[in-house]
């Protein structure tokens, strides 16, 4: 499918707008990914080697691994050399007519490059400039490397172990993915201004500042007062806020309210627990949580997991049996609420993808081009900022580009 230049009705939100990507790994591509869904024709500016996470996962080609295929749809690839002088002024000459620009490369070295904000704005006022650093910059920490397991572990949260635990991160690129999706707020928020100003303008987005806000935001407790009236952590959610064990595997409920308790206990046939004066109100039972919950396993270990989500069900309790990576892959709710669609990528025969987690009334997002092979439109690309076919033949010839293999 074609990106629509002049229908946004047919082709997304952002039909017509043009986001120059040149990002690698998680952060940068979920975020471009989102604007290309969209409708936004992305432009994925690769080095000559691709995308660090080209190789990531299993794959049926060299360079298309599933990690790569699941964050880089709807987006064209050119590989451009930055190390070379021809290469960058193809990049400049794509950036006077981007409306947004999206990187996660150091601020220094693209400095160096001479592709940083500073340089590329006056060809192009109303650039929108998004820079997904490590660190904040002021901070002491501002120049050094980020990954999301050092982000993960910077922010706090292998520390919110449960009940002493080893340590570990969330088996998850949390901080990678949360970055992506606040950047790409970050680049609509600064089309919005651009919209009513002409303004453009550049937008830092740090992944220690993100993961913090995220972490912090449920943790600080007692700390966000001052003087502070009590200690940091939501103790709930690292004691006894895990899957409950069955007598057959595990389901996860959440029952907060007094009526819930009354309620729950009565479906598991023990409405005398709620005579406990630890257990009758919302104060006595956060005082109690261990005692509580010590209770409730006692009981849900007498029957399976679907015994015990059926009865709770039919309470009205809510309740959820814990799906695996294969489940999820046949889950019915998923399957019919058009979660999944399987597609024939023209290298990589029949995968399936994620095809939507919103639902639009006139512009639905969905992805709008198969994920690029490396170079794959490097020669359309280079044609469209003006290179005559000679001239892209030079640019192969001497290493500045490349088509794909």
């Amino acid at each position: 499918m074609e990106v629509c230049l002049s229908n946004p009705s047919n082709g997304g939100p952002l039909c017509g707008v043009r986001v120059l990507d040149i990002t690698a790994a998680l952060s940068g591509p979920v975020a471009t990914q989102i604007l290309g869904d969209m409708g936004a024709d992305v432009i994925k500016v690769e080095p000559p080697e691709g995308d660090s996470i080209r190789g990531m996962g299993p794959a049926r080609h060299h360079g298309m691994g599933a990690m790569f295929l699941h964050t880089n749809r709807s987006k064209r690839s050119v590989v451009l050399d930055l190390k070379l002088e021809s290469a960058r002024e193809a990049f400049r000459r794509l950036a006077r007519t981007a409306d947004v620009l999206i990187c996660n490369t150091r601020p220094k070295a693209m400095a160096r490059l001479g592709l940083d904000y500073a340089r590329l704005a006056p060809a192009n006022p109303g650039l929108v400039y998004v820079n997904i650093v490590g660190y904040g910059s002021g901070g002491v920490a501002a120049d050094k490397p980020a990954y999301d397991d050092l982000i993960q572990a910077a922010a706090g949260i292998p520390s919110l172990c449960p009940g002493g635990g080893p340590a570990r991160y969330a088996p998850i690129a949390v901080a990678d993915r949360v970055t992506g999706i606040c950047a790409a707020n970050a680049a609509l928020g600064a089309l919005f201004h651009r919209a009513r100003t002409g303004e453009g303008q550049h937008v830092e987005v740090p992944m220690m500042e993100t993961i913090a806000a995220l972490v912090l935001a449920d943790h600080m407790a007692g700390l966000t007062f001052e003087p502070p009236i009590g200690p940091p952590v939501y103790q709930r959610y690292v004691s006894i806020r895990r899957p409950l064990p069955t007598l057959d595997g595990h389901l996860s409920m959440m029952v907060l309210t007094d009526r819930q308790w009354r309620t729950f206990f009565e479906a598991v046939g023990h409405p005398e627990v709620m005579d406990d004066l630890r257990f009758q109100a919302m104060a006595q039972r956060t005082q109690n949580l261990e005692a509580l919950y010590a209770r409730v396993e006692s009981i849900l270990k007498t029957r399976t997991t679907a015994e015990w989500v059926e009865r709770l069900e039919a309470a009205d309790i809510p309740v959820a049996s814990i799906e695996t990576m294969e489940s999820l892959v046949t889950n019915e709710h998923l399957a019919g609420s058009g979660f999944y669609q399987q597609t024939d990528h023209p290298s990589e025969g029949p995968i399936r993808t994620i095809a939507k987690t919103s639902n639009w009334s006139r512009t639905q997002p969905r992805p709008t081009r198969p994920t690029p092979r490396l170079g794959e439109h490097s020669a359309e690309v280079l044609a469209e900022a003006g290179y005559s076919a000679p001239e892209i033949a030079q640019m192969f010839a001497s290493g500045a580009s490349k088509g794909e293999d």
